[in-house]
């Protein structure tokens, strides 16, 4: 896609025009950003570097995607997970694209329940790159991204944009280490892996949806899709 490669930065009043950069004061220390993008990932995203921290707001110029390939280009050999509600036949490219990347040492996906039949083949293709344990069936609307490098840095992605291009207002967070990274880890670890043909009482149970919500307002969904809501 041939797009400018410029950033505007946020800027706040009586502020220079300058990417901002604000070193914050916790013990963590973590080197904070926030970026406008109206160019590619790699130039709002920039080097990777421990401990840091963006935040980003695009028009939909990049997608999850562009932001882990290049995360990869500047960590090299990592372990992937990906966590994404479905897969349109248009983004099954993009999924190929990170199955066939040599860089990606292991792989997880993780897909709404959903999407077993829609998307079956790319899911059985997933299975036969990075193993039968390689996928969780959730109930699941969030798109996130982890990238865990053979160096040792940890980074989380995460924010509304789907796997493809769309041209309307996104946002991205990156960070390098820290609880984040470590709560998505866990709740990965703690996923069952359940079969393709499982039922939609295990994927409630594996999603533990019934420890965030009382019984009758639960009933109130089983009658309405995710998207209707």
């Amino acid at each position: 896609m041939s797009l400018p490669a410029t950033i505007r930065p946020y800027v706040a009043p009586q502020q220079s025009r300058a990417r901002v950069d604000v070193r914050s004061s916790s013990p963590a220390g973590r080197r904070r950003s926030a970026v406008e993008s109206f160019g590619l990932a790699s130039s709002a995203i920039g080097s990777i570097t421990p401990g840091m921290a963006l935040f980003a707001v695009t028009r939909g110029q990049w997608s999850m995607i562009d932001a882990i390939l290049h995360v990869l280009d500047q960590v090299g050999p990592s372990r992937l997970s990906l966590w994404t509600w479905t897969v349109a036949e248009y983004e099954i490219q993009t999924l190929t694209r990170l199955r066939e990347d040599d860089r990606v040492t292991a792989g997880r996906l993780v897909i709404d329940a959903g999407a077993r039949v829609k998307n079956a083949r790319i899911i059985a293709e997933w299975r036969r790159t990075f193993g039968s344990d390689s996928v969780r069936f959730v109930t699941n609307h969030a798109k996130i991204a982890t990238v865990a490098s053979a160096s040792g840095l940890h980074l989380l992605l995460r924010g509304s944009m789907n796997l493809n291009f769309n041209p309307r207002f996104e946002q991205f967070d990156l960070t390098e280490g820290g609880p984040d990274f470590d709560l998505i880890d866990q709740i990965e670890r703690d996923l069952p892996s359940l079969a393709a043909d499982c039922s939609n009482a295990e994927v409630w149970a594996a999603s533990r949806v019934a420890e965030a919500f009382d019984s009758e307002r639960l009933a109130l969904f089983s009658a309405l899709k995710v998207w209707a809501k």
